[in-house]
C-alpha cells in the first residue's frame, strides 16, 4: 500500500492541517516508509512463533505483575450524575458536535 500526493492532502485538509507542498513530500515519504517496513514485517513467516508477553522474555524469564480484574470501587453512577445539566437511561447527553 502506498499513499500519493492527493492523500495527503486529503488527510490534512480533514485534520484541519495547513501543509507547504515541502511539508506535505516529507510526511508522503514518512508514511510510505512506514508502509514499506509494515509490509517486511507482514512478509516474515510467523507460523508456530509463540507471542511474547514481554520483549526480555527473550532472554530472561520474566513474572508479569497481573491482578485480578475485579471492580473495586462501588458503583456511584447515579450519585456522578447529580450535577449533570441532562442524562438518559444512565448515559450522559451532550450537544451533537458533528458538523
Amino acid at each position: 500500500m502506498s499513499l500519493t500526493a492527493q492523500d495527503i492532502d486529503r488527510i490534512a485538509n480533514l485534520a484541519r492541517l495547513e501543509l507547504q507542498p515541502e511539508e506535505g513530500q516529507r510526511m508522503l515519504d514518512q508514511i510510505n516508509g512506514f508502509f514499506t517496513i509494515v509490509e517486511a514485517m507482514r512478509a516474515v513467516d510467523t507460523t508456530g512463533v509463540q507471542p511474547l508477553p514481554h520483549p526480555i522474555a527473550t532472554i530472561q524469564d520474566v513474572a508479569l505483575r497481573l491482578r485480578d480484574d475485579v471492580a473495586s470501587e462501588p458503583n456511584q453512577r447515579e450519585a456522578n450524575q447529580q450535577s449533570a445539566p441532562a442524562v438518559e437511561r444512565g448515559l450522559f447527553l451532550v450537544p451533537k458536535v458533528i458538523e
